[in-house]
């Protein structure tokens, strides 16, 4: 299971959800996890963050890809969370998009598994799965979103990304995938596919 799907059993907040999903971008999940749980250890709150040097941010979250980048990346939303939104995370796709550094599958993830509210979180894996199965035929992940938003059912929309990074990385692999042991190859468009085991 996703990292961040795993914080949201836990019942963390959206500011962890929202942090979490940042350092996850281009990092394995087991690297976040532990990431996530030294930084969380040192600041829990926008605040508590904005007290944290960029150096101690930038070593409470090392190895995970990018870890500068996202130490100022992280800063920058703590300074605006508490300028524009008085500390707390929101709850819109539209405000969430107005924080620099955040962009779609951010937002969805932080609406959909803070908040419980309907948002469908295109990933690489949800990007290719849903193309390659024909459901969609798009060029871009945000192109995916808006397709699966017309045509997958509501109910299935938080659970889609989890479902499909679990499939796709155990099954529906980038390259070569185990179309042999795929439970769904029958209704399988296998757009794109050139080599399969």
């Amino acid at each position: 299971m996703p990292i961040v799907s795993l914080l949201a059993e836990e019942r963390r907040g959206p500011f962890s959800i929202l942090i979490s999903t940042l350092l996850s971008l281009r990092t394995k999940d087991e690297v976040t996890a532990e990431a996530s749980e030294r930084l969380f250890a040192l600041a829990a709150t926008p605040e508590e963050m904005l007290r944290l040097s960029e150096e101690e941010i930038r070593r409470a979250i090392y190895p995970v890809g990018f870890y500068r980048n996202k130490a100022k990346t992280i800063r920058s939303i703590c300074r605006d969370l508490i300028d524009r939104f008085d500390s707390r995370v929101p709850d819109t796709i539209e405000q969430l998009l107005s924080l620099k550094g955040v962009g779609r599958k951010t937002a969805n993830l932080v609406v959909s598994l803070g908040y419980g509210k309907d948002g469908i979180c295109v990933d690489t894996h949800v990007h290719r799965i849903s193309n390659r199965l024909g459901y969609v035929a798009t060029k871009t992940p945000e192109q995916t979103e808006y397709a699966l938003r017309k045509k997958l059912p509501r109910r299935y929309w938080s659970v889609f990304n989890t479902l499909l990074v679990a499939f796709g990385r155990n099954t529906c692999r980038p390259l070569s995938p185990l179309c042999s042991r795929c439970p769904v190859a029958a209704y399988c468009d296998r757009v794109d596919v050139t080599r399969s085991r």
